[in-house]
């Protein structure tokens, strides 16, 4: 389980979603106890089974020790919205960040942004600053609803799906998405996109189970790759 959820952690760092030591992916408990969680300070690619914690529904740390990270209430909260869902994640993808400044529909001008299926990433505007208590946690799971993923106007994005690789991939294709729509911008007016139709096709074929787990498979190999030592941790420390 640990380890599984390391390589959560490096796969997004290799997906470029790290903000030094901030951002964090949580994974439910298969017992039901809590979420497991990367204790404070670490960065993503720096998260080894050692540095996670176990933090339970109510916010206490129950393995690993130290104090409970100031954003779990994210994933908490989250998780305890949907309980189908197994994994959450909240990053500050840069792209992210700058395309909810500009209040612009985000629209279907690649494969990625057809996660949505032709509809507009919710957006979570409860604060701009963080999600630091079981009432705000509430409201950012009410936003995100059934979506894959969300915006964070003034702060990032969170997401997440049934499986880990599902929620990690959202967070991956929202954040790239908002970067084509960004790049398109820069160069003019958007003129050519998918309808809702074919938006909904397209997330059928493209971003089905397993494609989702091929990309995310992708990812922790690339991870393995620039973090050789991961071969190495003990899933069991």
């Amino acid at each position: 389980m640990r380890r599984e959820v390391t390589a959560a952690y490096h796969a997004l760092a290799a997906a470029s979603q790290a903000d030094m030591v901030w951002g964090h992916v949580a994974v439910r408990d298969p017992g039901g106890d809590g979420v497991w969680i990367k204790a404070p300070g670490w960065g993503l690619e720096e998260v080894r089974p050692d540095r996670l914690q176990l933090a339970s529904f109510d916010g206490e740390v129950l393995a690993g020790g130290g104090s409970p990270h100031k954003e779990v209430q994210i994933h908490l909260q989250v998780l305890a919205a949907d309980p189908g869902l197994t994994c959450s994640v909240h990053t500050h993808g840069a792209s992210a960040v700058a395309f909810a400044a500009l209040e612009t529909p985000l629209l279907p001008i690649s494969h990625d942004a057809t996660i949505f299926g032709g509809a507009d990433v919710p957006r979570y505007r409860a604060t701009g600053g963080l999600v630091t208590t079981p009432e705000l946690g509430r409201a950012l799971a009410a936003t995100l609803g059934v979506a894959p993923a969300a915006l964070l106007p003034k702060h990032g994005l969170v997401a997440a799906g049934r499986t880990v690789a599902a929620a990690v991939m959202y967070a991956v294709l929202l954040d790239r998405a908002c970067r084509s729509q960004l790049s398109a911008l820069a160069a003019g007016e958007i003129r050519t996109y998918s309808n809702a139709a074919e938006a909904a096709a397209k997330r059928a074929e493209c971003w089905a189970d397993g494609q989702l787990d091929a990309g995310y498979r992708y990812l922790v190999r690339l991870a393995h790759q620039r973090i050789p030592a991961f071969e190495d941790i003990d899933p069991d420390s």
